[in-house]
């Protein structure tokens, strides 16, 4: 049986992760964090049917003077809107949701974005507790804080700072989770490795086969060693003005590849938010292949271990390398000198690159 791991993030508003099995049954763990007696549960109508009334009855049984809501919304990064965005603050309203009130967030990172997006705002910020049940929220998008919704302009444009008062990782939803959402989330597991530590790149490498398999106890050893990655960077960058942006590692080309999309990934007519990444990370380390500062060779290691976890490595056809480019430059990294990538030395050693030129971005983006 898979223990509980436990990640502590520090700062100003210091948090817990909890990691492990079965934890989305037990209420005193649930109920912690809360000051208040509202509740709102916010889902998407994948995981709301497996986990929401589990959730509500965990609390309920714990705290009985509880008043418990829902809002549950489509599934899929294309509803990550302001209009949902709206209806998640009805329900709220509705609820007649206090200062005090806790907003759960059950699901994967669109939920996560939303919903803490929404405590963000309500009365000018209420609690959120981080209930991830996809390994890709699990090792990024619960942790750190940000929040936020996209505009068909770009990915993510309009949202906060707003960390929750406490991740609980149930381990035991992976069970449920589709193959390619798996593989989805071990592209975020590798990008640790890739910015941070090759010693980690190499567990992975020797552990592929059990990572792919959902072996338990291994996966909750990824997602420990991702999460104290994060919450260490965290903890020195609350709100992303120094190193906090080596976490985007390939999310530059990976948001544009998205954006153009249509963000069609949960259709299976583009990438996903993990597959557009993986592909964004060869991209990152081609390029800084290109501008001399790594080898070839770095790059291909990356790419091999991400084509072992089943993941995409090459740009999808049919997209214009200019719109691209295009969209990049709204991209929430760029500033008044140009773009910013964040380019590596090699596997472990990821930096800030500013002004990068729009030739050499081209130039691995393929001819137009």
């Amino acid at each position: 049986m898979t223990s509980m791991h436990t990640v502590d993030v520090a700062g100003d508003r210091a948090y817990r992760i909890s990691i492990g099995p079965d934890l989305l049954h037990d209420g005193r763990l649930l109920t912690g964090p809360m000051r208040g007696r509202h509740a709102l549960l916010v889902s998407d109508e994948h995981v709301a049917p497996l986990y929401a009334q589990q959730v509500a009855d965990a609390l309920q049984q714990a705290r009985p003077e509880l008043v418990i809501d829902r809002y549950v919304l489509p599934p899929g990064e294309h509803e990550k809107t302001l209009a949902r965005f709206t209806e998640c603050l009805d329900s709220l309203a509705r609820l007649g949701a206090t200062r005090d009130a806790t907003v759960f967030a059950l699901g994967g990172g669109v939920v996560g974005d939303l919903a803490g997006f929404a405590a963000a705002c309500w009365m000018r910020g209420i609690d959120v507790v981080q209930l991830p049940t996809t390994l890709l929220a699990m090792v990024d998008s619960s942790v750190g804080g940000k929040t936020a919704v996209d505009l068909p302009a770009g990915k993510n444009l309009v949202g906060a700072f707003h960390p929750p008062c406490a991740v609980i990782a149930d381990t035991s939803t992976l069970r449920s989770l589709p193959a390619r959402e798996l593989r989805a989330g071990l592209a975020e597991v590798v990008k640790y490795g890739a910015i941070f530590d090759v010693t980690f790149l190499g567990w992975l490498e020797r552990n592929t086969d059990a990572l792919v398999a959902g072996q338990g106890d291994v996966l909750a050893e990824a997602i420990a060693r991702s999460c104290r990655y994060k919450a260490e960077v965290v903890a020195r960058d609350p709100f992303e003005r120094g190193d906090r942006a080596l976490l985007n590692f390939g999310h530059t080309f990976g948001h544009a590849i998205e954006t153009e999309q249509g963000y069609a990934g949960a259709t299976g007519d583009g990438l996903n938010h993990g597959e557009a990444v993986a592909v964004g990370m060869v991209l990152a380390a081609n390029l800084s292949a290109a501008l001399g500062i790594a080898a070839p060779e770095d790059a291909q290691r990356l790419r091999t271990l991400l084509e072992r976890l089943g993941l995409p490595t090459a740009l999808p056809p049919g997209l214009d390398p200019a719109a691209l480019l295009a969209r990049m430059r709204l991209d929430k990294k760029a500033d008044a000198r140009g773009l910013r990538f964040i380019l590596w030395h090699g596997a472990g050693e990821a930096h800030i690159a500013a002004g990068v030129e729009d030739a050499a971005v081209l130039s691995v983006l393929g001819p137009a």
